[in-house]
């Protein structure tokens, strides 16, 4: 494991103007990247993984905003079936690997055996010390089939996430982040520090090794990450073909149907835009 100290968090947020543009930057680059992995079928596995409010999922969605979903795809799985519980633990996952040309983004991942369930009691300590022995060999095996892995650690302080989760309770389009087991999380910070802490020790090999994003402040850590996998990925930028959009062709013999043929949703933008016109 590294003994390298980590990067001193940035003293003030990211001003707006300087985030969007450089996540522009960089979007554009994902999608070149992209087009690389579907061309030369490069098979690209990205884990995030951290603490509950985190920002790992809205890492995410900057990072898939503008790739093809035919190349690139986000998994997040729920709790295991029965049938599942009856497998070996890694099997689901190794289901969801990529294949040639795709782009797998794991939205938490096999190590939720070494966090919520170690720490809420959801496995054995057997199951939990078999995962910490097959997990390195599962990695190794993974990269020697040319699996391009890369594993990301969300870090966020203790007050940070008290404030995110306050954030979450009034606010009702993400009200359902806030479960039970989230909330769980305040009380058991300590056992989750300690979790992670063996979880690293077990896991964090040279050859896989976990990359720390500091989190406190969303934008900074959307644009490390990003710029992290950019560099993470030995792509190069592909020469496009020259396309030309064509002329359209003037319409002879076709009439299209009255309108009143269809049915339309109502139209609410309108009725906006007549009230507000109304108001002003």
């Amino acid at each position: 494991m590294s003994t390298k100290k980590a990067p001193k968090p940035s003293a003030k947020r990211l001003p707006k103007r300087l985030y969007e543009a450089e996540l522009k930057r960089l979007q554009v680059e994902l999608v070149e990247m992209q087009q690389w992995v579907a061309a030369t079928g490069a098979r690209v596995l990205v884990i995030f993984e951290g603490r509950d409010a985190a920002g790992k999922g809205g890492a995410i969605k900057r990072v898939v905003q503008y790739l093809n979903p035919r190349h690139a795809r986000v998994v997040a799985l729920p709790k295991p079936s029965k049938k599942e519980r009856g497998q070996w633990y890694f099997q689901r996952y190794i289901e969801r690997l990529p294949t040639k040309g795709e782009i797998v983004l794991m939205d938490r991942s096999w190590y939720n055996r070494a966090g919520v369930e170690r720490v809420m009691d959801y496995c054995s300590e057997e199951q939990y010390q078999a995962f910490l022995r097959q997990c390195p060999i599962v990695e190794r095996l993974l990269i020697e089939d040319g699996i391009i892995l890369v594993k990301y650690w969300f870090s966020v302080s203790d007050e940070e996430q008290q404030s995110r989760f306050a954030s979450r309770l009034d606010d009702p389009m993400r009200r359902w982040k806030l479960s039970p087991t989230d909330l769980e999380s305040i009380l058991r910070w300590e056992d989750y520090s300690r979790a992670k802490d063996a979880m690293f020790a077990a896991t964090d090999t040279s050859e896989s090794p976990w990359w720390t994003i500091e989190s406190d402040d969303k934008r900074s850590a959307r644009l490390n990450v990003i710029a992290h996998l950019l560099s993470s990925i030995p792509y190069q930028r592909l020469e496009l073909d020259d396309v030309s959009i064509p002329d359209r062709p003037d319409a002879n013999d076709y009439k299209r149907p009255p309108v009143e043929q269809f049915r339309y949703v109502p139209d609410i933008a309108a009725r906006l835009l007549k009230t507000q016109t109304k108001r002003s």
